[in-house]
């Protein structure tokens, strides 16, 4: 196991960030996301999950405490239900728009960026190791340019018995590796135990980030807290330049239109954002 140096030395140095995400691609950032925007978004998901009966009654509302025998994965219509209504909040949404999230990929990339519309909230059940995300490369859900970067953002402190994720530097300059049937998110992994890269198992506290490129081979820990759920967010971003897939502005896990999504919303502002954007469809 190898260790991640932050690098929140070289946010103000693009050519030095750039040169750190070119050799690592990982870039990993403490405390970097504020805190309260951070404590709204768990805030909204714990809410809905509590209503749907997933955590445990009379607990702290914040603490994230599963209710006892409950276990769901997604693609299940109990866990559908629920990740209908997280992917209708507004606030989950407006995460992936933060500031200091776009001002950080528009270092990196250079030039003009976009954030997906496609962001993924996760809620990992403990004692459920079997659904843990296996290994894999991110391009081959994403499609559209290699050249995209995921941004992992746990909304709380993320140790590694509670699920956190692990990432192999380096591996992104193997290129595109052959995929393998897997269990868990996604469905498809990759043989990493021949790959001449060492895993990086950081520990996280709310506020950090870990961002890295499409071809880098990551992974979640099994959440073995025994008691808590793992929540935690995926967002997106690359050059407006590059091409895109289409999918990547569709709601993830599809079923749903947008509309749909964003009746109960506050602002129009983040609404279809991507429609005046010059986008190249890769597909």
């Amino acid at each position: 196991m190898t260790n991640l140096e932050p690098a929140n030395s070289l946010l103000g140095d693009g050519a030095a960030l750039r040169k750190r995400a070119a050799a690592d691609g990982v870039l990993l950032l403490r405390d970097f996301v504020s805190r309260d925007a951070l404590a709204r978004v768990r805030a909204a998901v714990l809410g809905i999950c509590a209503e749907a009966g997933w955590t445990a009654p009379g607990a702290d509302p914040m603490a994230g405490a599963a209710a006892p025998g409950q276990a769901h994965r997604p693609g299940e219509p109990a866990f559908m239900r629920v990740y209908r209504r997280i992917q209708a909040c507004e606030a989950f949404h407006a995460l992936a728009h933060r500031p200091e999230l776009l001002a950080v990929f528009g270092r990196l990339l250079g030039e003009p960026i976009v954030p997906h519309a496609r962001n993924i909230a996760r809620v990992v059940f403990p004692n459920f190791e079997a659904w843990t995300t296996p290994a894999h490369q991110g391009h081959i859900h994403i499609g559209g340019t290699e050249e995209t970067w995921t941004t992992w953002i746990p909304l709380g402190d993320c140790p590694r018995t509670l699920g956190s994720l692990a990432v192999m530097p380096g591996s992104h300059r193997a290129g595109v590796l052959p995929t393998q049937v897997a269990y868990g998110p996604g469905g498809k992994g990759v043989e990493a135990r021949a790959l001449p890269f060492d895993w990086a198992e950081p520990e996280y506290a709310a506020g950090d980030l870990l961002a890295f490129h499409s071809l880098t081979v990551h992974r979640a820990l099994p959440n073995l807290s025994g008691r808590l759920l793992r929540l935690s967010v995926d967002f997106r971003y690359q050059a407006v330049s590059r091409p895109v897939a289409r999918a990547s502005f569709e709601p993830h896990h599809g079923g749903v239109a947008w509309d749909e999504l964003y009746s109960g919303w506050q602002s129009a502002n983040l609404q279809h954002y991507w429609r005046d954007l010059p986008l190249r469809f890769a597909d």
